[in-house]
């Protein structure tokens, strides 16, 4: 936990953060609840953001996943890619979660995927599947952003 990784950019979007001076990779994190549950994003852009977490850690008493836990990787990664989408002029901030939780998860490494349903000027909303190790559906997210001038 706390472990630098590479997270995979596109290239424009490094080019375009390269320019004004910021290294994104450098700049990037899944903020600090996002590195306490060990949230790890493997790729991003606008399009698609994918991120794992491990089960372990991120329990309720019964030993299942914690909803939260999905809540949090799910508007971890939904922000990342509505950030992307409002770029360097915009800072996205969510305005609304909503989560259907399928089947509970013991161990093991669950991976999210956000794409988009909407991206217009103002708001962006993604929706988030997670998945178990064996590709089964374990919660379905969707969360949309509000994109504020970063001013």
């Amino acid at each position: 936990m706390g472990e630098q990784h590479a997270v995979k950019f596109p290239q424009e979007v490094l080019d375009e953060y390269a320019a004004l001076g910021i290294d994104l990779p450098a700049l990037f994190s899944a903020g600090h609840l996002g590195e306490r549950m060990d949230i790890r994003v493997l790729e991003a852009s606008a399009e698609r953001v994918v991120g794992t977490m491990p089960v372990e850690g991120n329990t309720q008493p019964y030993g299942l996943l914690h909803g939260g836990a999905s809540a949090v990787l799910a508007e971890t990664l939904g922000s990342v890619g509505a950030m992307l989408h409002g770029g360097i002029s915009k800072i996205a901030v969510g305005v609304d979660l909503n989560c259907t939780h399928h089947r509970g998860v013991r161990a093991g490494l669950v991976t999210g995927v956000a794409t988009p349903v909407h991206r217009g000027r103002s708001t962006a909303t993604y929706e988030i599947v997670i998945t178990d190790e064996e590709s089964r559906r374990v919660c379905t997210a969707r969360l949309t952003c509000l994109l504020r001038d970063a001013g």
